[in-house]
């Protein structure tokens, strides 16, 4: 598996300028976060309105 990391970075180093994987990157995490924050907050909404309807 370690191998098959490896050659995927490397043909992504290869074929991307290192301004374009940073971009990536950072795009990648920004909606990772987005959707994690969505996922709590509607975890919240659904504990608390299914504890004050008892």
């Amino acid at each position: 598996m370690k191998q098959v990391t490896f050659l995927l970075l490397a043909a992504i180093a290869m074929t991307l300028t290192s301004c374009e994987v940073i971009g990536g990157i950072f795009k990648a995490g920004v909606w990772t976060g987005l959707l994690l924050v969505a996922v709590v907050v509607g975890l919240i909404i659904f504990l608390l309105s299914r504890g004050r309807g008892k």
